[in-house]
């Protein structure tokens, strides 16, 4: 059964769905599935990653698939496939959406300390976030309640909740759009004075990331405009699992620049560290063992040298950062090698 061939443009937004056809069922409950693997998988190679349990990014990185993207499914799983009652699973699937969709945020907005120094660019992004929550969670929610309760005035609360559906993926889009343009733009300015190359290469695939997180975000729009309610919800929990991991993966190039190392994978080319929770007693692997200061910017662009003995960088940045190069830096442990 194809996606084209469901009865009703607003089905699933109140109650079950009406669609009787399995092969349409199978395919949001694969894409349901795929967001709870991706999950289980970033929790798995974040908890294995990060040395240090703490800061902004870490929990909303974390949170924002634990809490957010897990949740989530697992209303609408309820919802679609289940007898359970419709307070429950809305409720569940609400505290998921708010959090894996405004986590989200979060994690490119903790990300953005790393390129922008000005704090009034900053507080605005954080402003907008905050603003957002009220402007667009709040009101879509309220309508959710209502477009799922029984009685006459349901049908009303449906055209409402659909209507605001659009509104919100709109205005959550537009805030992407920002973070990811502030992102991509500091990177490209960066760019034009970096003159390491292997440095230059890791900016442009994180350009290249951002532009991908992008039209995941212009596809999930584009079907929520085409009236393909069911698939827009159970694909976004995918998308948004999978924009999680694509955030692991530029980790793992920020790592390297701040480093001035060759690229930095993820995957099997290279020795993640499995660092361990306890700080106690570790050795020191910051960049804090050298007296050699740069600014918050210079380690994207500046050579690579100093490392033929083994030293290490000390980046003094601005006190109340909500992530800094230094933490970067020690939360991956780089390859031992000598190579730029």
């Amino acid at each position: 059964m194809s996606v084209s061939s469901t009865k009703d443009p607003l089905d699933g937004i109140s109650g079950e769905l009406a669609s009787s056809g399995g092969a349409f069922k199978a395919t949001l409950l694969f894409f349901m599935a795929i967001a709870c693997y991706n999950v289980a998988e970033l929790v798995v190679m974040v908890l294995s990653t990060f040395r240090r349990w703490k800061g902004l990014y870490f929990w909303s990185l974390l949170l924002s698939g634990c809490a957010g993207v897990l949740p989530y499914t697992l209303g609408f799983i309820m919802k679609f496939f289940t007898q359970a009652p419709s307070n429950l699973s809305v409720t569940i699937l609400s505290i998921g959406w708010w959090v894996m969709v405004t986590g989200q945020a979060v994690v490119l907005y903790s990300r953005l300390h790393l390129v922008i120094c000005d704090e009034r660019i900053l507080q605005r992004v954080l402003y907008m976030i905050i603003a957002n929550v009220f402007l667009l969670h709040v009101p879509t929610t309220v309508l959710t309640y209502g477009s799922n309760a029984v009685g006459e005035e349901q049908p009303a609360w449906v055209i409402g909740y659909n209507i605001m559906e659009k509104v919100q993926m709109t205005g959550f889009t537009i805030q992407e759009i920002v973070l990811s343009g502030l992102y991509m733009w500091e990177t490209v300015l960066m760019l034009r004075i970096c003159l390491v190359r292997e440095n230059q290469k890791i900016m442009y695939q994180l350009i290249w990331i951002n532009i991908a997180m992008l039209v995941m975000d212009l596809i999930l729009l584009g079907l929520e405009y085409a009236s393909f309610y069911a698939v827009q919800i159970t694909l976004k929990g995918a998308i948004y699992s999978i924009k999680l991991k694509l955030e692991f993966a530029v980790l793992g190039r920020l790592v390297a620049v701040v480093q001035n190392r060759r690229p930095i994978s993820i995957d099997r080319d290279i020795n993640l560290y499995s660092l361990d929770r306890e700080t106690t007693g570790a050795p020191d692997r910051s960049l804090a063992s050298a007296g050699e200061s740069v600014s918050s910017r210079t380690p994207f662009c500046v050579p690579a040298t100093g490392y033929a003995n083994g030293t290490h960088r000390d980046i003094n940045l601005d006190t109340g950062k909500l992530v800094t190069m230094r933490e970067l830096s020690t939360w991956v442990q780089r390859p031992n090698d000598d190579h730029c």
